[in-house]
């Protein structure tokens, strides 16, 4: 048995992602590890003042939030989930739960378009990134 780590956000492009992720450890009875990683580290470049202490609890609770979601969602279809709130950045976040969690998959949704933070040529090389670093499975779904 397998168990598969799926980074999510939130919205409809998550939403793809969670679905195809939670069909696939069904139907190969792997458990399921849904991720939301918060990194304050852009309040650095802003021009007005942030508390990014205050901002990373918001965040953190919004993870949270939506990380609940993406477990009822899989419960609704037969799975059960877990949820994993970490702090960022983003790669070293995936990296460090991929191996102490120990999965046999990492799974990252495609963009969802112009306004994603990633293009679809920088998700991939991500996923390389992550596959030759620690040796598991990453798949762009």
């Amino acid at each position: 048995m397998g168990k598969i780590l799926c980074a999510t956000r939130g919205g409809e492009a998550s939403y793809r992602t969670q679905d195809i992720i939670i069909a696939r450890a069904k139907e190969e009875n792997a458990s399921l590890l849904f991720l939301y990683v918060v990194d304050v580290e852009f309040l650095k470049r802003a021009k007005r003042g942030a508390r990014p202490d205050v901002m990373r609890q918001e965040m953190e609770h919004m993870g949270e939030f939506l990380l609940a979601m993406a477990c009822e969602r899989a419960a609704k279809q037969g799975v059960e989930a877990q949820a994993l709130l970490r702090p960022g950045p983003l790669a070293q976040a995936l990296k460090d739960a991929a191996r102490e969690e120990g999965v046999t998959l990492v799974a990252l949704g495609r963009p969802a378009g112009e306004g994603s933070r990633f293009q679809l040529a920088s998700l991939k090389r991500l996923a390389e990134e992550i596959e030759k670093e620690t040796g598991i499975e990453t798949q762009v779904v």
